[in-house]
């Protein structure tokens, strides 16, 4: 049971802790809207990993070869909706800095303001477009061999650990953004530090399809 936690934690922070575009994403979110939207946000991409590392325990390795015809549309959707949502952003910071405080419309935004619920679904949603998380979680499975998690209560206890390691990296990047938010207390400081992470996030998604 210890060995598939550990096992579990290894991987979640594996996952989790190179940071990219998504989380890249997230510390902008957080230093733009505040920490419970940043850690709703956080909570949905751990949440679509420990999704994932259900999957990969569950038969990951069958699922391989159905995912990878797929991975690159996937990618590309993943890329498009990570530009859009940084082009927003940026949007959002320039008019602000002008004045013009309205919020700016977005997909199924009537109001434009981003709740943690929100931030929750958003994040998830684009974590899960990404197949290579399964893939990563059916490798490290499969390179156990006979130690991988096969009871139930082991399975279980290697994807909650693996929840739970992302979680604690996801919130970790999520304080870093809140922290930063709090040392913006100009409208200036707040625009250039938003336009500065929307061009970030724009270069890391066009890595996701290069």
């Amino acid at each position: 049971m210890s060995a598939a936690a550990l096992a579990g934690l290894l991987a979640g922070f594996g996952i989790a802790i190179p940071v990219g575009a998504v989380g890249a994403l997230l510390v902008a979110l957080t230093a733009r809207a505040g920490w419970r939207t940043g850690a709703g946000a956080a909570l949905g991409v751990a949440t679509a990993d420990g999704v994932y590392a259900l999957v990969a325990v569950a038969g990951g390795s069958a699922l391989v070869p159905l995912l990878t015809p797929v991975t690159t549309p996937l990618r590309w959707v993943s890329a498009a909706v990570l530009v859009a949502l940084a082009v927003r952003a940026a949007w959002t910071a320039v008019r602000a800095y002008r004045g013009d405080t309205r919020p700016a419309p977005g997909p199924g935004s009537g109001s434009g303001t981003t709740t943690p619920l929100r931030a929750y679904l958003t994040f998830l949603g684009i974590t899960i477009l990404n197949p290579m998380t399964v893939i990563y979680f059916a490798a490290l499975v499969l390179a156990t061999g006979p130690d991988a998690p096969s009871a139930p209560a082991t399975r279980t206890v290697f994807v909650l650990a693996a929840f739970l390691a992302s979680a604690t990296w996801q919130l970790f990047l999520a304080m870093g953004g809140a922290l930063l938010g709090r040392t913006l207390t100009g409208p200036r400081g707040r625009m250039v530090t938003a336009l500065a992470s929307s061009t970030l996030i724009v270069v890391l998604a066009v890595r996701l399809v290069r």
